[in-house]
């Protein structure tokens, strides 16, 4: 599959369609890894999956669930009233699993599988139980909350909120995760992953822009298939990353939010910066005020 700035895109499902917002799916992005999608429920309404080969974890946006499934019920499931507003709720659930999803209030939720032969417990992440982490510093400041994090138990899936202000950069330097790397001591230094980016913005008009690009020595690069694209993300798009370097600005004046998943070759965020670039992390004077972009335990904490 030849990716371009046409097809790394993937933007909201036509209104009306049984509540599905926007969907990722093996054959749409090229890949056999992730598929994702989201949902907006009415209080009250449902939604029903069964998962017999991948494992999957559902994300609140805004509003809460009750979640029936093989392995019990879960309840709240969120609570946040949208994702600028406070931490979030992750419901992991393993292979086998059968569920139904009841909006206990306007809900939108997000949905990522991942396929697997191995089972793992369910587990229901709580926001006090959610790693928060300000990142970079000056104008590549910016907030990360791990959700299903490396070393969650789980068999692939990994995945972390992002908040970037207005004017700053996220996912900087550029960094890429396409090769599996392991030096000669057996540590690893890169795995193969593929990732997703789901956007949202503190007002609807918002937008990112996002630059993919292969390093010449990448798998697509040799196979005469290298990427350059930049794109927009709107509010609810898609970014597909295969592969490749995949740097984030965002507008004055706005606030971005976006999901990452990532599932490859490890559970892992093992990446490398594009050495042109490495040299930033080296620059920062100061560290963006604006982050945490809510009240959180942590911050109170600083007294920020």
């Amino acid at each position: 599959m030849r990716y371009t700035a046409d097809n790394l895109v993937i933007h909201p499902a036509p209104s009306g369609d049984a509540g599905r917002v926007v969907s990722v799916t093996h054959d749409l992005a090229g890949w056999d890894t992730i598929r994702f999608e989201v949902h907006r429920l009415a209080v009250g309404q449902r939604w029903s999956n069964d998962s017999p080969e991948a494992e999957l974890a559902i994300v609140p946006l805004g509003g809460v669930l009750a979640v029936d499934s093989t392995y019990g019920r879960f309840e709240p499931v969120g609570g946040r009233a949208n994702v600028f507003t406070g931490l979030p709720h992750a419901l992991y659930l393993p292979r086998g699993t059968s569920l139904t999803a009841t909006a206990l209030t306007d809900c939108d939720f997000a949905v990522a599988w991942a396929n697997t032969d191995q089972v793992f417990p369910p587990r229901l992440v709580t926001p006090a139980e959610i790693a928060i982490e300000i990142r970079g510093g000056d104008h590549a400041t910016r907030q990360i909350n791990s959700l299903l994090q490396p070393g969650f138990p789980c068999a692939r899936l990994v995945l972390v909120e992002v908040y970037t202000p207005g004017g700053n950069w996220s996912s900087y330097p550029p960094h890429k995760h396409d090769v599996h790397t392991i030096d000669t001591e057996g540590r690893l230094i890169e795995a193969d992953l593929d990732e997703i980016y789901f956007y949202q913005f503190d007002k609807p008009e918002g937008f990112a822009f996002q630059r993919i690009y292969t390093d010449p020595a990448s798998p697509l690069a040799l196979a005469g298939t290298p990427i350059d694209a930049v794109v927009t993300a709107r509010h609810n798009d898609v970014v597909l990353i295969p592969e490749g370097y995949h740097p984030v600005s965002c507008p004055v004046g706005y606030t971005a939010y976006y999901l990452n998943v990532l599932v490859g070759s490890a559970q892992s965020l093992a990446a490398t910066d594009d050495p042109a670039f490495a040299w930033v992390k080296g620059s920062y004077q100061t560290r963006d005020p604006r982050v945490p972009v809510y009240p959180t335990a942590q911050s109170a904490a600083r007294g920020a």
